[in-house]
């Protein structure tokens, strides 16, 4: 077999247990090796896997099926808002600014595909206009809570040779303090224009969106002297789909339903663990 099946069960669960494994021989797969026993596990992909994955459903239990060619990558490209950390900045400063609940509804429908994520974020920019810069240390400070994971995912792919990018359609003066929390090598992102200490209303162009994100993977594999297959991506939004397409591993985490019915891999139950396990690393390999 050229490929294997990866289960990932929500965090402290255990849910990979006796009846996983029971379920597993009675599709004809083979005894499953252990990434971290109770919670993640690999086994070599089999014929009776859509069966397999309909049993399942339901369970608190990620099934991914990656190649075995390739699987540890060489450059994690992370999307920030709602991937690596909890919340979405913009809605955030829209609550300091009283326009939260518009501001969230722009971006749901944005998040969703539902409209043009450039307009969106220009509409939901100028919102805050007047808004003092204080705001963003506040939020960083009392508002933003990090994914499970994120600092493990970047510390050990750091540890073992890939360069780690966060890449943001949100704003550059979120992402740089996340990026240094968690350990990235690098950022990028959209950055609000600031005047007098106050946010104008604008955000400084071209925006960054779902095209610049796709060339910034491509400069990001050229700079590094490698190929789009040695990528791993992770982003939960619309915005997010051709970076995870053009990847050699697109995962989807706790994503939006469009992203789901995209992306070839998706995660739902894990944390930013997941993505550790799918490239074969042990949780004894993992660095805290």
């Amino acid at each position: 077999m050229d490929s294997l099946v990866v289960l990932i069960a929500a965090p402290g669960s255990g849910a990979i247990d006796a009846r996983i494994l029971t379920m597993l021989r009675g599709f004809g797969a083979a005894p499953v090796r252990w990434l971290a026993e109770g919670e993640a596990a690999e086994v070599d992909t089999f014929e009776r896997l859509p069966e397999f994955r309909a049993a399942a459903a339901g369970l608190p239990i990620d099934v991914a099926e990656v190649p075995k060619a390739n699987r540890r990558k060489r450059l994690l490209i992370a999307d920030m808002d709602s991937t690596m950390i909890h919340q979405e900045c913009i809605d955030e400063v829209g609550v300091m600014a009283g326009a939260g609940e518009a501001i969230k509804a722009i971006t749901y429908r944005a998040m969703r595909g539902e409209f043009d994520f450039s307009e969106s974020l220009r509409e939901r920019v100028a919102l805050m206009r007047g808004l003092d810069e204080s705001v963003i240390e506040t939020i960083l400070r009392e508002r933003i809570t990090y994914v499970p994971g994120g600092r493990a995912l970047v510390s050990t792919m750091r540890a073992h040779g890939a360069h780690t990018a966060l890449v943001s359609g949100g704003f550059r003066q979120f992402t740089s303090a996340v990026a240094a929390r968690l350990g990235f090598d690098s950022y990028q992102a959209n950055d609000l224009v600031i005047e007098n200490g106050k946010l104008s209303g604008a955000v400084r162009e071209p925006v960054l969106g779902k095209d610049a994100k796709v060339a910034i993977l491509h400069r990001l594999t050229g700079e590094l002297a490698i190929a789009p297959e040695d990528v791993l991506a992770v982003g939960d939004g619309a915005n997010d789909i051709p970076m995870l397409l053009t990847a050699g591993m697109g995962v989807a985490l706790h994503a939006k339903p469009k992203v789901q019915e995209q992306a070839r891999i998706t995660i739902n139950h894990g944390d930013l663990t997941a993505l550790l396990y799918l490239q074969g690393y042990l949780r004894s390999q993992i660095i805290e």
